[in-house]
């Protein structure tokens, strides 16, 4: 027996990632929130990226009433974990796999992620800049 051919096309050079979207919740308790920030990873290609806002000026005006200087060193520690920077303890020196689901697990802070997506491309860190730019930076200009 014989299987049936796929309809699909399937580029072979494409690879499957999971992204989330860093946000930042200037009042928990209301649960608004602004992006602020992508996470990508493509566990096949042992791909992890992290592209976050810390422009003090714009964080000032998207957070009102939040200490922006403390959130930006908050941001710098997560893409330090995100980078695997050893200096950033041990949760850096985990596989990517793991320090993504670390910094997207789910949290009751300033800094929260929201539900975990699937995407698929042939590079990983295109797609990163990709949905940074839709999503973040300039979300009014999306589809």
């Amino acid at each position: 027996m014989t299987p049936h051919p796929s309809p699909w096309k399937v580029d072979e050079s494409w690879v499957a990632y999971d992204f989330a979207v860093l946000r930042v919740v200037p009042h928990v308790y209301l649960g608004t929130f602004t992006p602020i920030g992508i996470i990508v990873h493509a566990r096949t290609s042992e791909f992890l990226g992290m592209r976050v806002l810390t422009d003090r000026a714009k964080l000032s005006e998207l957070a009102p009433g939040v200490d922006v200087e403390l959130l930006v060193r908050y941001l710098e520690s997560c893409e330090a974990i995100c980078r695997g920077d050893e200096t950033a303890g041990p949760i850096a020196l985990a596989p990517p796999s793991e320090r993504f689901h670390w910094l997207t697990s789910p949290r009751s802070d300033v800094i929260q992620c929201g539900p975990v997506h699937e995407g698929v491309s042939n590079d990983p860190a295109a797609a990163l800049d990709e949905l940074f730019k839709s999503i973040v930076t300039s979300p009014a200009e999306s589809p």
